[in-house]
């Protein structure tokens, strides 16, 4: 059984920085196939941050410079580092693990039950 468990969200002032942390049980980081996304109401869930089939990092444009996604596999939790934040990044923040399947990432089907970052 998957388990994926969000930490660190909160309330932050414009410019400030939060680091989010996400435990998984049941599910071994590998550097790939790891994501984090958001949602914000009304609107749709995007990606933030991932780690690719080949474990590159990408970033959603409207992130890149101020967000860093990180993981420690010794205690199987990924984190996003988001510095310089905005208010445009208010949301509620997931994260997410795919199954690694021939080399490619199948869609993200384990995700974790979302941590609020508000910035005013």
């Amino acid at each position: 059984h998957v388990q994926l468990v969000e930490s660190g969200g909160g309330s932050v002032q414009a410019g400030g920085s939060l680091r989010l942390s996400c435990a998984a049980s049941g599910y071994t980081y590998n550097r790939n196939c790891m994501a984090w996304f958001r949602q914000a109401p009304g609107k749709e869930r995007e990606g933030v941050a991932e780690f690719d089939n080949h474990g590159a990092t990408t970033f959603a444009d409207s992130v890149k410079g101020r967000f860093t996604i990180s993981t420690d596999n010794a205690k199987n939790i990924l984190t996003l580092q988001m510095n310089s934040l905005k208010p445009e990044d208010t949301a509620m923040y997931y994260c997410a693990a795919a199954i690694v399947s021939g080399g490619y990432c199948r869609p993200y089907s384990y995700w974790g039950q979302g941590t609020q970052v508000t910035v005013s």
